[in-house]
């Protein structure tokens, strides 16, 4: 029993945490929160553990951040029983090492699958969080924890016409179980972001004809993903303590070497050079070649006409490469994709590229597509449109908070955290990997890890010192977010018009929302957080409405 329940007239919850989403950070979540003796209840909407990776199961759906760094690292018995297969993990590895961490941990017993959170409510009188769900649990709880994921809510443009369409209809953020037949069969994909990039070459392998419709070209540049032999997976256990310190160091969270000169500053030849080793080598490393490529305008253009010519090079008919070749948006200020055969997949003959800014589509009719230069007609529609990214899962939910605030409502000009972990008027709700965060920036399974690990101990010393409840304060919050648009104002990501702005989704307030700073400069800040008392917190004693209870001590002497 927590020191909240030990205190006279002191509600007594159902459970002393929810947690919401068993991803990567809902997993961890619980397995942490369990470690310090607590009542807690995971509730996922999905058939399975894995969040992201239950519901994008789409052809060609890869991670693309090497295996070995996109793991847990917490504990170093997993490291080496588990053993990866490829360099970039297919989704079906991804699933089934969260199923194995699962399993291993016995998280499973407190996991509600097939559920989904309608609403959470802060209740004024009891000082407890009320949650409800679409199969009617309705439970009461002194913490929330939303790990509702930064990229899960699937957006579908409203196109007119989509409930006339014969054939086939689906979203990659959304696969359906059963999975979905081409062969043989008329496709359109719309989207080619990346899981539109991703798809895309598998897809062509099996359909008739494949018609890719384009809004925005993207940058994409080659995994040379590989499986892993004998010696490598030996080489990677044994080095594993190594390379977690380094990805803990490493500003992105991997193990990238970073360059240390600017682009600007070298050679034409020797600026090429570096550019096409990180191209032979693969991965998202080739705009870290360089200090300055997304911070100074001149060495970002280099890096992208290096990548445009890649694109010519790589795409036989004129016409098209020139289609494939982004101008409108500097390279890596929007996620950069990292694809398997993409451009060289336009070089099939059953494969054409539709340009949408010059025949914008106008509506989906029975037998297809119809844009302003006629219908095309297909048998499946792929809708590769991304996501409501950051906030979208979170504004799905009715979150209401002190007096019935409601986070839909204080979000609607944008975003508005603590350290991404917390927001004002929402006491004892944190959330992990949350806009203000660096997350999407990073490779997120180490931001995740640093979340929840701190915290932990937020709610560790929290209980010791007899702490009631947590919450950001107003000041706190408007100084981070400051702080976060200050630092985006130094690079190039506001040029483009990308999801981390919320640009992707008609009448979303634009705000850049990832913390743009580095993972190692937001560890420092969040440690100066906690040594200083957990400024920018306030703090409610258990016994704040007793005159007969000293006040707790300071959390920095608590335990």
């Amino acid at each position: 029993m927590t020191t909240d329940e030990r205190a006279e007239g002191a509600a007594t919850p159902d459970l002393d945490a929810v947690v919401v989403g068993a991803g990567f950070s809902g997993l961890y979540m619980l397995h942490r929160l369990r470690g310090l003796g607590l009542r807690v209840r995971v509730f996922e909407a999905g058939g399975g553990v894995g969040g992201t990776w239950f519901w994008n199961r789409y052809p060609g759906a890869r991670c693309d951040i090497e295996s070995w760094d996109y793991s847990y690292s917490f504990d170093p018995e997993l490291d080496q029983e588990w053993e990866w297969t490829e360099r970039y993990p297919a989704q079906p590895e991804i699933r089934a090492y969260l199923e194995h961490v699962a399993d291993r941990y016995g998280l499973r017993e407190d996991i509600t699958l097939d559920t989904r959170v309608a609403s959470a409510r802060f209740d004024d009188d009891t000082g407890l969080w009320r949650v409800r769900t679409n199969r009617g649990h309705d439970v009461t709880a002194r913490y929330v924890v939303m790990a509702t994921g930064c990229l899960s809510a699937a957006r579908t443009p409203d196109i007119p016409g989509m409930e006339r369409f014969a054939g086939e209809t689906c979203h990659t953020g959304r696969w359906p179980l059963e999975g979905v037949e081409f062969e043989g069969k008329r496709v359109a994909v719309i989207g080619t972001g990346s899981s539109g990039v991703q798809a895309i070459p598998v897809i062509a392998e099996q359909a008739a004809h494949l018609t890719v419709f384009q809004r925005t070209a993207t940058f994409s540049v080659p995994a040379r993903n590989r499986e892993l032999g004998a010696d490598e997976k030996r080489h990677i256990k044994e080095t594993y303590p190594d390379r977690r310190r380094l990805t803990r160091e490493s500003p992105t969270g991997t193990t990238v070497v970073r360059g240390d000169r600017s682009a600007t500053e070298v050679p034409p030849d020797e600026r090429r050079a570096a550019f096409e080793q990180r191209w032979e080598r693969g991965g998202a490393g080739l705009p870290a070649a360089f200090t300055d490529v997304l911070t100074d305008r001149r060495a970002n253009d280099a890096a992208s006409e290096f990548v445009r010519s890649k694109i010519r090079e790589i795409v036989e008919d004129p016409e098209t490469a020139d289609r494939l070749c982004p101008r409108d948006v500097p390279i890596a200020a929007k996620r950069l994709c990292v694809d398997t055969g993409y451009y060289a997949t336009y070089n099939n003959e059953h494969v054409e590229l539709v340009d949408v800014r010059a025949h914008p589509i106008e509506e989906i009719t029975r037998e297809g597509v119809r844009t302003s230069e006629g219908t095309h007609r297909y048998d499946v529609i792929v809708f590769a449109t991304g996501y409501d990214a950051m906030t979208g899962a979170l504004s799905r939910i009715d979150i209401r908070g002190r007096h019935g605030l409601s986070l839909r409502e204080k979000w609607s000009a944008g975003p508005v955290t603590y350290l991404g972990l917390a927001t004002a008027g929402f006491p004892n709700l944190f959330v992990v990997a949350g806009p203000g965060s660096p997350s999407v920036l990073t490779n997120v399974v180490v931001s995740i890890e640093h979340h929840v690990e701190w915290l932990v101990e937020l709610l560790e010393r929290m209980d010791s010192a007899g702490v009631r409840h947590v919450e950001a304060t107003e000041d706190a919050e408007v100084r981070w977010v400051e702080h976060v648009n200050e630092l985006a104002s130094r690079t190039l990501y506001p040029e483009a018009n990308s999801w981390y702005l919320g640009a992707n989704v008609p009448g979303k307030p634009r705000v850049f929302m990832p913390y743009p700073g580095g993972l190692v400069a937001y560890r420092e800040a969040c440690r100066r957080v906690a040594d200083n008392d957990y400024e920018g917190f306030s703090l409610t004693p258990a016994a704040a409405d007793r005159t007969d209870v000293e006040p707790p001590a300071p959390l920095s002497e608590a335990g």
